[in-house]
């Protein structure tokens, strides 16, 4: 049984293969990717594997991407630790998605799951491509929910100019305050218009209306002056490059 492993996090991707070696599952590792980049490219260049095994959130974008520019024909187990991810994988026809942090009983149930169903359940294009449409056109949320004080304050999203994150604390700058925002940066970029919002990398998102200029930086990498920027750089990370400037173009 030959799987492959979509994963960003060490430890999540060292975990899921202590579980699976607990359960006895015979199986070789094909390897561990943790981009969607990167992931496209081994997709490209080798058979499909009998099993994946796909974090959606990844390091450079969700893993729904992938799916955008090749086509697999393989079944997919995908782990998140968000319930809204969860409900959308599962929409997409996959064999199951697992909830982090992976219980080994779940993990059990996905597999028997996947034996019982094996070769017949893959993606089926059709589906896939109606789920990417309606992510696509949802409709996309108008505030924010900030701390202020000893309560909390709504924010409107036209007033973000950009979001980071440092000290595991997610702040919000708007050209007149820094907020702290009450999400983790992995639960408000997807919540976000993405004709207006980029995440640059893993720590940073910017609005559109907030890039004054941009420069070519080193290693293939590109880096912004950003309004209100408070001495921070900003730069796009390589695997986000292209993408980048195919959303500058929209």
């Amino acid at each position: 049984m030959q799987i492959l492993i979509i994963e960003d996090e060490v430890r999540a991707a060292n975990q899921l293969q202590n579980l699976l070696r607990a359960l006895d599952f015979d199986y070789e590792l094909l390897g561990i990717i943790d981009t969607v980049e990167e992931s496209t490219g081994w997709f490209q260049r080798n058979q499909n594997p009998d099993l994946v095994f796909m974090d959606i959130q990844l390091a450079d974008g969700l893993s729904f991407e992938i799916f955008q520019k090749v086509q697999l024909q393989c079944p997919i187990i995908f782990t998140t630790a968000f319930d809204q991810y969860a409900i959308r994988a599962f929409k997409v026809n996959s064999v199951d998605y697992l909830l982090k942090p992976i219980q080994q009983e779940d993990l059990q149930q996905a597999l028997h799951k996947f034996q019982r169903s094996k070769p017949n359940v893959t993606l089926n294009p059709e589906t896939l491509h109606n789920f990417l449409a309606s992510m696509q056109s949802t409709e996309q949320r108008e505030g924010i929910l900030v701390k202020e004080g000893d309560g909390f304050a709504q924010l409107r999203i036209s007033d973000l100019l950009y979001a980071y994150s440092e000290d595991s604390i997610t702040f919000g700058i708007t050209q007149h305050k820094r907020v702290i925002i009450d999400e983790t940066m992995d639960e408000l970029c997807p919540t976000l218009d993405s004709n207006q919002f980029f995440r640059i990398n893993r720590g940073q998102v910017v609005s559109k209306t907030a890039i004054q200029k941009i420069a070519k930086y080193f290693n293939h990498r590109l880096i912004l002056t950003v309004a209100h920027s408070r001495d921070q750089e900003f730069i796009v990370s390589r695997p986000k490059t292209n993408d980048f400037k195919s959303w500058l173009n929209r």
